[in-house]
């Protein structure tokens, strides 16, 4: 199977992202996926904030996205942008690191008028970093997380989400593999 990387960009492990995070996790390690987890909140503030790759935390978080084959980037909005978390992160990466890659956005926010942010925002910051293929995110409201699970339909919608990457990232890789086996000339 393929290696995920999640991005969270969530406050704390128990916020409306931070539980999304946790089903999303679940669901794709359900399918047979490596999945790891960047909780950009733990990385050292410091050398995030001044671009020290040479870091360990802050070069395993780069080089983890280098790796990964998917990425799912999961940010709260806030004022119609998302986490400044997730921002900090991709801003460290090399121009061009998401290219190829399979990215689904999920987002979480007070308002269905914050869901533009998906589109007017998340999207034009990763396709800066080379992101060629984003699939539609999920943005799920805030009332439909509360004490730590998600609303039927919400979850149905995720479930959706996630199915469509994870066909999209197999499909991918079956594609460079098969790239890669094809004889020159």
């Amino acid at each position: 199977m393929s290696s995920i990387l999640m991005i969270s960009g969530g406050p704390s492990p128990t916020s409306r992202t931070g539980v999304v995070v946790s089903h999303v996790e679940e669901l794709l390690r359900g399918t047979g996926h490596e999945v790891r987890t960047v909780h950009v909140r733990q990385l050292p503030t410091l050398p995030l904030l001044t671009e020290d790759l040479r870091d360990p935390e802050i070069g395993d978080a780069v080089a983890a996205v280098l790796r990964a084959d998917g990425i799912v980037v999961a940010s709260p909005v806030y004022r119609a942008a998302y986490s400044g978390l997730v921002k900090a992160l991709v801003d460290l990466l090399p121009k061009k690191a998401l290219r190829g890659r399979v990215i689904l956005p999920l987002a979480t926010g007070g308002s269905q008028g914050f869901l533009v942010a998906m589109d007017y925002a998340l999207k034009p910051l990763l396709a800066g970093k080379g992101a060629d293929s984003v699939l539609r995110g999920e943005f799920v409201l805030d009332p439909d997380i509360a004490g730590g699970t998600i609303a039927p339909k919400a979850a149905e919608a995720i479930r959706d989400a996630v199915d469509r990457f994870a066909l999209a990232v197999e499909d991918a890789r079956f594609r460079r593999e098969r790239a890669r086996l094809r004889p020159a000339g």
